[in-house]
């Protein structure tokens, strides 16, 4: 039944200021994930393991994360994001302290910190789903782009802060230290995520009907009528239709690719920097973190290129060009970077080539949204997927190419990948929807 419950508008747009703390969760989620990275060599060195080994921990985060995302998807399209982040929070908080209490001196404790780290992935697999679900129930096609830039924005917002930070707590407090301040971050964030969020527009009591009115104008129903908003999101998935999709394989591919190189920066610049290229510690940490600073900037900035070009030249190129033009220079980038014979040009060439990967971000999960309408947080699970599956070859592959072949040639098998990754994108077509879709011309007021 239809009410109209008049609500002010607000100073600022309620969808952004919600945004903004998935910024925050999205950094603390990449903290969870990339402190290994810099408490790598203490670990190693405790628990009497190789770099290989090392990288095994990295590959069962991954493939926990990488398993998780499709049934991620469909939780965050049942229950809500609001619910599925918070109980994620909770959960990667868990799995992110028991890390620290896992004894080197315990029975099959190389197998204890695998199963642990499995874990966290699976827990972790929440986020990305539930805010591409997010972003779809709560912004117009226009702002899309944006968004996703500033969710993603903490990808390299907190992996740049985790070097850094991650370092001086080892140094002063000891490796177990910082996973339970990183546990005790994510249980926070997780909360103020809850207290604050609504699944949509239309039960925030905070939101005005203007900013109501812009949302629902554009938000699509699936094989629905469109006289019936209350049916939304509870529409049985079409896995024919999702299967069979070509843009979907072809994002999926391209999102290997593009995981198989972040997680070169995420698994192993630290690593590289002070291993490979001979700094100490708190350098190493201070030049590991550039990549990050760069993804930041690229994250945000390529959602507001997308958004831009998508205005005046259309869905697919806004899309889809950019992310082909990204991927192929990071591509080249890679091989300069891995060349250069003096460790600082080196650590801000690759650097560079990880800032221009991130303009590609955003396009992954904004096309999702463009072409799944409600079941973009099933879509997207899939396409993250990939990405996630790419990750995880890297963080056991690119040690075991680096000792029988060079780390150049570790570098050159990733630009390889992401050459790849940047000419499939050039298959993907946004306005073709994967399935029939009506928009919504009423809403309801579920306040909360």
């Amino acid at each position: 039944m239809q009410t109209e419950t008049k609500r002010p508008e607000t100073l600022f747009p309620i969808r952004y200021l919600l945004v903004a703390w998935l910024l925050v969760l999205s950094a603390v989620a990449y903290l969870d994930r990339t402190n290994l990275s810099v408490a790598g060599i203490e670990i190693t060195r405790d628990f009497g393991i190789s770099n290989t080994r090392l990288g095994w921990l990295q590959s069962a985060f991954l493939i926990g994360y990488a398993g998780f995302q499709i049934p991620a998807g469909v939780l965050a399209r049942r229950f809500g994001p609001r619910l599925v982040l918070v109980v994620g929070g909770l959960w990667w908080g868990l799995f992110t302290a028991l890390t620290a209490v896992i004894s080197p001196h315990a029975g099959q404790a190389l197998l204890l910190l695998i199963l642990v780290r499995f874990g966290l992935g699976a827990g972790e697999a929440t986020m990305y789903p539930a805010t591409s679900q997010f972003v779809e129930r709560w912004f117009p096609v226009k702002e899309r782009g944006k968004a996703n830039g500033i969710i993603f924005a903490g990808v390299g917002l907190g992996s740049g802060i985790s070097q850094p930070l991650v370092a001086a707590i080892i140094l002063h407090y000891g490796w177990h230290a910082s996973f339970w301040f990183s546990a005790a971050i994510g249980t926070l964030a997780g909360i103020v995520w809850y207290l604050l969020a609504r699944d949509t527009p239309e039960q925030h009591p905070w939101v005005g009907d203007g900013e109501r009115a812009l949302i629902v104008a554009e938000r699509r129903l699936s094989a629905a009528k469109a006289d019936d908003p209350a049916t939304y999101g509870k529409h049985r998935i079409p896995w024919s239709s999702v299967l069979r999709s070509r843009g979907i394989l072809a994002m999926t591919l391209a999102y290997f690719s593009y995981g198989y190189v972040a997680w070169i920066f995420f698994a192993w610049m630290y690593i590289y920097m002070a291993t490979v290229r001979g700094l100490n510690l708190k350098s190493s940490a201070i030049y590991a973190s550039f990549p990050f600073i760069a993804m930041t900037v690229g994250c945000f900035s390529g959602g507001v290129v997308s958004d831009w070009i998508t205005a005046r030249f259309g869905l697919r190129k806004g899309r889809c060009l950019l992310p082909a033009v990204a991927l192929s220079s990071t591509a080249i980038l890679l091989l300069i970077g891995s060349r250069a014979h003096d460790a600082r040009v080196a650590a801000l060439i690759l650097a560079l080539g990880a800032g221009v990967l991130y303009l590609a971000q955003s396009s992954f999960f904004a096309v999702s949204a463009d072409i799944a309408g409600e079941y973009t947080g099933v879509v997207s699970g899939i396409v993250n997927m990939g990405g996630q599956i790419g990750g995880a070859c890297t963080a056991s592959l690119t040690p075991l190419i680096a000792k029988y072949f060079g780390w150049e040639m570790s570098f050159l098998a990733a630009a390889a990948l992401c050459l790849c990754g940047g000419l499939v994108w050039l298959t993907v077509d946004p306005t073709r929807q994967m399935i029939p879709i009506v928009p919504v011309a009423t809403t309801i007021d579920t306040p909360a």
